[in-house]
């Protein structure tokens, strides 16, 4: 038996690797059938309306099974087995554009503790998902009366299928036969299947589930022009007030060059001139700052990556297709980690390499995998279909192990030989350079508050269709929005920070860089603000599942958002120091 199991697991992990590096179809079906072939009714899950994460397997519920056994082989991907997808088989047996009038395919014993059960599900408005073809199909378990006390079981699915040729482009399911529910009496399930020519294409099937009404509300719009026109005026800012200063400084300098060294010394030197010693000085903590840089490096890479093809390929229309896609795009891109996180550590004279590398590769699989493992336990507490299993933890080890970590490892040796050499413009003093007391808002923490307002201000309508797309029952498709989002974001984020190390390092304070990376990361603390006001007034989830699965992975999205946008404003102000700094004839 030992063995079997490993057997069994073995095989989990090769086929989930083998999805990762060369994917695949949600499932073996090629979405065209022969008159009379074998059609699929799959069960998925079932759950209360309001809290759509909290799903449990579609026979948790005392349904019963129709009476056909056998059908053709159903490999779930990956991404399925992560989103709790719990394809089990109906028993009924249709085939294509062959009609069944109404048929009894079985009988429910329903004794107190089955009434009991259904009796909860509708008081907590449960509903059932189901596919045919990979189409989605919803209804409604029961309903009560108006007082409460007695309580309905839909009995009758009446399905409607629409055929366009040799392909299912529609499907529509109608629950009727309301049967009362009284212990100790017998339920028969029931179902028939009709069949109609549509004229619905295959590649539009998935249409009718979209709700262009809500993606392209007026808002959204005023959203993104309001966001442009920020765009506009930072990038106004930073090119002409800012460099206008930066010219009256550049001639200050020159002028104070002129002087001999007696009137230098009486002059009133101030700015950031004076801390060119101090100011390509290592930032506290470099290895743990250049894993960060390089995390960030490759979260945008894989938010590009992902956005295109989500634009090209219409993700949402296979089961999991959306979370494959991303976790192949991230281990591909593992080598743009190890390059952007190792080049740094290297320039900043960081000589345990080996260790940054396992950080910077493990960072952010580490914080998603601990946060998946804590919900885990309470999924598994409530015997949700969202536990993952065993064999699928053990098949994203391996991932992490055999293709991040060597992917990783080439792109930090790269890194280290390419642009790891510390060729800074100025020469860093042996001494560090006293801070002298400033202001209280040019402070870095100040700085760092203050950061991440415009950036959050900049998407956060976007986030509200994000949150509403993941947290409820839109289906979101407008990622030509998002990658527009996506580039305006980058574009403030990147503003915002070279100006506020404008300010930090005219008031000589040479610590920009964890400031840069802080002040573009706390964009992330207003969105998982934001994520508060959306759970308690833009949702009605309830209970310790739904609430510790909403925030543990709010938790994670903005966390690795502010790594991201952290990373960019590091680097772009990081442009613009060496820049500023190239220009500076320095004795």
């Amino acid at each position: 038996m030992m063995g079997s199991s490993r057997w069994k697991i073995a095989v989990v992990v090769f086929l989930s690797v083998a999805e990762i590096l060369m994917p695949i179809e949600a499932d073996e079906h090629e979405h065209t059938y022969t008159d009379k072939e074998e059609v699929v009714l799959w069960m998925n899950t079932v759950g209360p309306y309001h809290n759509r994460q909290e799903t449990y397997k579609y026979f948790s519920l005392p349904f019963c099974v129709g009476t056909k056994k056998t059908i053709s082989h159903y490999h779930e991907t990956l991404g399925e087995a992560l989103q709790g997808v719990e394809l089990e088989f109906s028993g009924l047996d249709i085939k294509f554009k062959d009609e069944v009038m109404q048929t009894t395919y079985c009988e429910i014993e329903l004794d107190k503790a089955k009434r009991d059960a259904f009796v909860y599900a509708i008081k907590n408005h449960y509903w059932y998902q189901m596919y045919i073809d990979d189409l989605p199909i919803w209804g409604i378990v029961g309903e009560a009366d108006e007082n409460g006390e007695d309580h309905y079981l839909w009995t009758y699915k009446k399905l409607e299928i629409g055929f366009n040729g040799n392909r299912i482009v529609d499907v529509n399911l109608t629950s009727e036969g309301k049967v009362k529910l009284v212990p100790n009496t017998r339920i028969a399930m029931s179902y028939s299947v009709k069949w109609k020519k549509s004229d619905v294409k295959f590649e539009d099937r998935f249409d009718k589930y979209l709700d262009p009404s809500f993606f392209q509300h007026r808002i959204h719009w005023f959203s993104i022009f309001n966001s442009f026109m920020m765009v506009i005026f930072l990038v106004g800012l930073v090119s002409m007030i800012l460099m206008r200063t930066l010219r009256k400084d550049y001639a200050r300098y020159s002028k104070e060059e002129e002087m001999d060294d007696m009137d230098r010394d009486l002059g009133d030197e101030y700015g950031w001139k004076q801390v060119h010693g101090d100011v390509f000085r290592p930032s506290s903590h470099p290895m743990i700052f250049s894993s960060l840089i390089g995390s960030g490096c490759q979260i945008f890479s894989v938010s590009f990556i992902v956005i295109v093809v989500a634009m090209i390929e219409d993700l949402y229309t296979e089961r999991g297709s959306m979370l494959s896609t991303a976790i192949f795009v991230y281990a591909a891109t593992s080598p743009v980690n190890g390059y952007f996180g190792g080049s740094l550590y290297a320039k900043q004279g960081g000589r345990r390499w080996i260790k940054q590398m396992f950080i910077g590769a493990f960072l952010i699989p580490a914080m998603v995998c601990g946060t998946a493992f804590f919900i885990n336990f309470i999924a598994m507490y409530y015997h949700a279909s969202r536990a993952i299993p065993f064999g699928t933890m053990v098949a994203v080890c391996c991932i992490c192990l055999f293709v991040i970590l060597p992917l990783n490892l080439v792109g930090t040796i790269l890194g280290r030989n390419l642009s790891g050499q510390p060729n800074f413009p100025c020469r860093v003093n042996a001494v560090p350079r006293p801070i002298p007391e400033k202001k209280w808002f040019m402070e870095p923490a100040v700085i760092v508050c203050l950061g991440g307002i415009l950036p959050f201000g900049s998407i956060f309508i976007e986030m509200y269709f994000i949150f509403t797309s993941f947290w409820a029952y839109k289906i979101y498709y407008v990622y030509g929005f998002m990658m527009l989002v996506l580039v305006i974001l980058c574009i403030v984020t990147v503003c915002v920070t070279i100006v506020c190390t404008y300010f930090l390092l005219n008031a000589e304070d040479y610590r920009w860089q964890w400031t840069s990376f802080l002040s573009a990361a706390s964009t992330a603390v207003y969105v998982y603000m934001y994520s508060f006001y959306y759970y308690f007034f833009k949702t009605k989830m309830y209970g310790l599942f739904q609430t510790s699965f909403y925030f543990g992975y709010m938790a994670v999205f903005s966390t690795s958002l502010g790594i991201m946008c952290g990373a960019v404003g590091y680097v772009g102000t990081s442009a613009f120091v060496r820049k500023i700094y190239t220009n500076v004839k320095i004795d």
